[in-house]
């Protein structure tokens, strides 16, 4: 593409609607790498110096974020995670018009120890169920959810969950018909390498880490959670209600 250099409007100022156009377009989707200095200024048949004025330009724009060492990247916009006595995350995204996903990584037996152990009222040896789920929102990853789920109460929920996607239709099919969070207790860290990948994001940028405890009516403990969120992209709202 040859940039017209008459048309009264600056070359940088140019590639800066060109790009705002497809952005906002969805031709790049957000959180999606834009191509290279070299390659924009390839594709415009201009010098990098040219780019990087109007690379500055969205940003200002808060359209693109700019990750040293890693380039630049369309800029995703928080979504705000409501956390309450009734937290439900497929409810949480659809009032929020985002897509609700949920894909099982992992599942294990555990032992119960440490605070999960505490949490679930649980006598140190006792088994658990484990399950790692990848929560997304348009099917763009926002979070790493552990649950824990005690035995042999909850035995088969794993299974149960690869067909409903939903821990809360899972509970309803163990009898659950109401639960409610207890506490949420909210903190930061650097992601794991593994984490950063699953997430899509650098190992620079924080993850916000929730833990939390459900109980059902009669105040039994049912559900222990880790859930790793990518700051990124979340932001987390407390419900005082």
């Amino acid at each position: 593409m040859t940039l017209p250099r008459t048309a009264g409007v600056t070359l940088w100022r140019q590639i800066v609607l060109n790009l705002e156009r497809d952005i906002l377009s969805g031709a790049f989707a957000p959180g999606e790498k834009l191509p290279t200095e070299m390659e924009l200024a390839d594709r415009f048949r201009v010098n990098r110096h040219t780019v990087r004025r109007a690379m500055v330009v969205l940003q200002e724009k808060d359209l693109v974020r700019v990750e040293q060492g890693r380039g630049a990247f369309v800029q995703d916009h928080l979504i705000e995670y409501s956390v309450g006595k009734r937290t439900r995350f497929s409810e949480n995204m659809a009032l929020q018009n985002h897509l609700p996903g949920g894909t099982l990584l992992n599942k294990d037996v555990v032992e119960s120890e440490g605070e999960m152990a505490q949490a679930l009222q649980l006598p140190a040896g006792r088994k658990a169920v484990r399950m790692d789920i990848l929560r997304e929102a348009d099917g763009r990853p926002i979070a790493i959810a552990s649950h824990f789920f005690p035995l042999p109460r909850f035995t088969g929920i794993d299974a149960m969950f690869v067909q409903k996607s939903s821990i809360t239709a899972c509970l309803t099919e163990f009898g659950v018909a109401d639960f409610t969070r207890v506490y949420t207790r909210i903190t930061a860290r650097p992601p794991t390498q593994e984490e950063a990948v699953i997430l899509r994001q650098p190992r620079t940028r924080p993850l916000l880490v929730a833990k939390s405890l459900n109980v059902d009516t009669r105040g039994l403990p049912i559900d222990y959670g880790c859930t790793r969120y990518n700051s990124d992209r979340v932001q987390i709202a407390l419900d005082k209600a």
